[in-house]
């Protein structure tokens, strides 16, 4: 049953589509991320040090949603 075979790798195929533009999502979620706060340093230098901390957390969390796709792409590729 080769098309059998076929269909079940164009669903992988399919399947992993989504994850993977997760992963370009997180891309611009850091790049926004990053800008925002650089921007907000250049303009009060002062509460700079009081926002790191949680720009820390928020990178660490999308990063973590990243890292989860990239996981979920490999899972429906190869197992």
């Amino acid at each position: 049953r080769r098309e059998s075979k076929m269909e079940v790798e164009a669903a992988r195929n399919i399947g992993a589509g989504p994850a993977v533009v997760a992963l370009g999502g997180a891309g611009a979620g850091l790049g926004v991320l990053f800008g925002n706060y650089l921007n907000a340093a250049v303009r009060n230098p002062a509460a700079a040090e009081k926002w790191f901390g949680r720009m820390m957390m928020t990178f660490a969390l999308v990063e973590a949603t990243g890292l989860f796709a990239f996981v979920v792409a490999m899972i429906i590729l190869f197992v």
